[in-house]
C-alpha cells in the first residue's frame, strides 16, 4: 500500500471558500466516542476496530464499500431507551432509518416495538418475528393492500394520516370482522430541526391532520362514530435531528389541548398519545445530543404538566427513535482511489462509494465525520473533500474534513454515524451495488444483508 505523500493544499486555520472557519482537531488519529459506537477503538497498529476486528481484515474479507453494525451498541441502545421509558410507556424504533430481518430480531429479544411505513417493512417485520401487535403502520397513503394486510395479521396500531384514510381503514376492518386499533396524526403546527423549531404556521406539508380549522377534532368525530375503529390516542412528530426540547414542550401542549377538547365535547379521555421521533445524534463533534433518561425525563415533565393544567388524566406515551438507535451503531468503510489536490482550495479524495451509499450529503447538505482507519498518521492536517465514484458533481460523502496529508490510494476511510437512512435510502445510480451490512460482535463478523450483484441488476431488468 502506498504511502506517499502528497500536497496538503489548504491547513490549520484556513478559511474555507465558503467563508467558514475550520481547524483541524488536535489529534487526527483520536476518535470521539461521541460520533463512534462503543466498541469501536484503535488497535497497538494504529487499526481502527470494531467488536475488536480490525477493518483491515473486515474489508478483505468483505470488500468496500460496506457498512459495519455495531451489534452490542445497538442492543445497548435498545436498553438504554426501553429503561429510560419504563413500563408505563412505548418504545416503537422506526424501521425507516434501518431495518432488517436480524435488526427486527434484536428488537423483539430487547423488548422494543416497531413502527412501519410500508408493506415492504411490514412483510419484513412478520417475517423476522415480530409479533403484530407491537407492530403500528404509518405512512401519508397507505394502500388497500397494505393496510388489508396490516389489520389481518393484527397489527396493534395503524397511524391515520387523512380524512380518506379513517374511512378506508374502518371499512376494511369491518370487512375482516375486526375492530382495528389508530392513532390519528396531527399537525400541530410546530416545525423542529437540529437547534432550533419554529411554533406557527407549519400545516403545509403532506403528513398529518391539521389542528388549525378544527380539522383535527372533526377527524377524531369521524374516527369515534366508525364500528371499525377503535380510537386510543393522538399522535404527532414535529421533525428530525432534534437536540432542543422546546419544540416537544408546545407540540405537547397542543397534543393535550385536544385531548381535553375531545373530553369536554365526547366525555372520552384518550388514553395514548405518540410524540413521535425525531432525536439528534452526533455526526461531527459539534453535535452534543441528549441521552435516552434526560429525553425521557423532560417529556414525561412536559406531558404530566399539561395534562395536569387541563384536568387529564396521564396518558400512556409513546415515542418513536430510529436515527437514535442505530445511527451510531455503524460506519460505512471505503477504499481510497485517487487523490486530487485542487491548489488554494482544498484536495478531493475519491472513495469507491458514494451518493448510492450515503445520498444524506447531496440531499440535506449533511455533515459527517471521517478517518483514516488502516493506520494512524503524523503527517500535516489536509483540508479535503471525501467524494465518490458517481458521474454526479453533488456526489460528495464529507464536505469538508481534515485528513492527514499522506492519503493515498488504497488507504481505508471510515466514516461513523451512518447506521441511519444511508443504506435505507441506497440506490442503483450509475448501476452501482448496494454494499453489504455486516454485523460485528464479540469478535465475530456476520452479513446480514448481502452485498447485491450484477446477478441481481440484471435479473430485474427483463428487457
Amino acid at each position: 500500500m502506498s504511502r506517499s505523500a502528497h500536497p496538503a493544499g489548504p491547513r490549520h486555520g484556513d478559511v474555507l471558500p465558503e467563508g467558514h472557519y475550520a481547524g483541524p482537531p488536535a489529534d487526527l488519529n483520536s476518535l470521539d466516542p461521541r460520533v463512534w459506537s462503543r466498541t469501536v477503538r484503535r488497535d497497538a497498529d494504529g487499526v481502527v476496530t470494531v467488536g475488536g476486528l480490525p477493518v483491515t481484515a473486515l474489508a478483505e474479507e468483505f470488500g468496500t464499500p460496506a457498512y459495519f453494525l455495531d451489534e452490542e451498541d445497538f442492543r445497548a441502545r435498545c436498553r438504554a431507551w426501553k429503561d429510560a421509558f419504563g413500563p408505563d410507556a412505548d418504545v416503537f424504533y422506526a424501521g425507516k432509518a434501518f431495518l432488517s430481518r436480524a435488526v427486527v430480531r434484536w428488537l423483539n429479544e430487547e423488548g422494543l416495538n416497531l413502527d412501519v411505513c410500508s408493506g415492504g417493512e411490514l412483510a419484513t417485520a412478520l417475517a423476522a418475528g415480530m409479533p403484530a401487535e407491537r407492530i403500528a403502520l404509518h405512512g401519508n397513503n397507505k394502500s388497500t393492500e397494505e393496510i388489508t394486510r396490516a389489520v389481518e395479521a393484527g397489527v396493534g396500531r395503524i397511524v391515520l394520516d387523512s380524512f380518506q384514510e379513517i374511512v378506508r381503514v374502518a371499512h376494511i376492518a369491518e370487512r375482516l370482522g375486526k375492530r382495528q386499533r389508530v392513532q390519528i396524526r396531527v399537525t400541530v403546527g410546530v416545525e423542529a430541526h437540529t437547534h432550533e423549531f419554529i411554533a406557527t404556521a407549519h400545516e403545509d406539508q403532506k403528513f398529518g391532520i391539521a389542528l388549525a380549522g378544527g380539522q383535527a377534532a372533526e377527524a377524531v368525530r369521524r374516527a369515534l362514530r366508525l364500528d371499525g375503529l377503535e380510537l386510543i390516542g393522538i399522535h404527532s412528530h414535529i421533525g428530525s435531528q432534534i437536540f432542543d426540547m422546546a419544540g416537544f414542550e408546545v407540540s405537547a401542549r397542543r397534543v393535550v389541548q385536544l385531548l381535553a377538547e375531545v373530553r369536554d365535547e365526547h366525555g372520552v379521555e384518550l388514553p395514548e398519545i405518540d410524540l413521535g421521533g425525531g432525536l439528534g445524534i452526533a455526526y461531527t463533534s459539534d453535535d452534543d445530543p441528549r441521552e435516552p433518561h434526560e429525553i425521557a425525563k423532560a417529556l414525561r415533565e412536559i406531558v404530566g404538566r399539561e395534562c395536569e393544567a387541563a384536568g387529564l388524566r396521564v396518558p400512556r406515551l409513546s415515542v418513536e427513535p430510529g436515527r437514535a438507535i442505530v445511527g451510531p451503531t455503524a460506519f460505512t468503510l471505503y477504499e481510497v482511489g485517487t487523490v486530487k489536490e485542487l491548489e488554494g482550495l482544498r484536495t478531493y479524495v475519491s472513495v469507491d462509494g458514494g451518493m448510492s451509499d450515503n445520498i444524506r450529503t447531496a440531499l440535506y447538505d449533511a455533515e459527517y465525520s471521517v478517518v483514516l482507519a488502516s493506520r494512524t498518521s503524523d503527517a500535516e492536517p489536509m483540508l479535503s473533500r471525501v467524494v465518490g465514484k458517481h458521474c454526479e458533481s453533488g456526489d460528495i460523502v464529507v464536505r469538508d474534513a481534515f485528513l492527514p496529508s499522506d492519503v493515498a490510494p488504497g488507504d481505508l476511510l471510515a466514516v461513523p454515524a451512518t447506521g441511519a437512512y444511508c443504506r435505507s435510502m441506497a440506490s442503483n445510480y450509475n448501476h452501482a451495488l448496494r454494499p453489504p451490512v455486516v454485523a460485528v460482535a464479540d469478535g465475530a463478523a456476520r452479513v446480514v444483508v448481502r452485498r447485491e450483484t450484477e446477478e441481481d441488476l440484471l435479473r430485474l431488468d427483463v428487457g
